[in-house]
């Protein structure tokens, strides 16, 4: 049964309902649900005359009854009725879980802190490396992959992995060269030149400007495999 708690009170200023109105939604009989409040007052260690109140019944004889406020009128109610009980259970297990909710996302957030923590720790390692890059171009020109490779201390298949990745070079001929939108943004230089065994051949050198912005997409790249 659904029960209307607080819905009828007492006349006393502070809000309650009577043992009367309970027993009338329990569908039990007031001298029952009396009983039942005398032993939870006991049991509580309450005074049951602070709770007592005088009305006349309908022969206009002098009756007791108990005002309940909201919280003893849920713990009487709560034991009676087996839909009340679970709805309560209910209640709180609907509250863990929200509880549970607000910490998964409080360690999401957290975990979203830590990779932050993460990528700026590794990029203050990356830091000096590409400040010595910036110097490094200022007074240099162009450079051939195994340069660029020795001077961001790189191992060349992972390198190589990476501008073939990022769609920065492929090879062609033996020889790699650069994508031409890299060549347009003057990151690359193409160098024609004959071998030793009179052949014409062509290979793309990094540019100073190259040189820098591969470092950057680099360190990002490895920032990337870290987080």
């Amino acid at each position: 049964m659904n029960m209307p708690i607080l819905t009828q009170f007492g006349n006393s200023e502070q809000k309650t309902m009577s043992t009367r109105i309970i027993a009338e939604l329990c569908e039990k009989e007031h001298r029952n649900v009396k009983r039942d409040s005398e032993v939870m007052f006991q049991g509580l260690q309450l005074d049951a005359l602070k709770f007592e109140h005088i009305y006349f019944d309908s022969m206009n004889r002098q009756q007791t009854e108990y005002l309940l406020d909201e919280e003893l009128t849920m713990t009487l109610v709560t034991g009676y009725n087996i839909v009340l009980r679970n709805r309560v259970i209910k209640r709180w297990k609907e509250l863990e879980n929200r509880e549970l909710s607000k910490m998964e996302i409080l360690q999401m957030a957290l975990e979203s802190e830590q990779q932050k923590l993460v990528l700026q720790q590794q990029l203050e390692i990356q830091a000096p490396k590409v400040a010595f890059v910036d110097k490094y171009v200022a007074g240099n020109g162009n450079k051939t992959f195994r340069q660029v490779t020795k001077l961001l201390g790189a191992n060349e298949r992972k390198f190589r992995d990476f501008l073939k990745k990022e769609k920065i070079m492929y090879k062609l001929n033996g020889e790699w060269l650069a994508y031409q939108n890299h060549i347009d943004a003057k990151r690359f230089h193409n160098n024609t030149g004959i071998s030793e065994s009179n052949h014409t051949f062509t290979r793309s050198l990094f540019t100073p400007k190259g040189v820098e912005w591969t470092a950057g997409e680099w360190a990002k790249f490895n920032l990337r495999g870290v987080a």
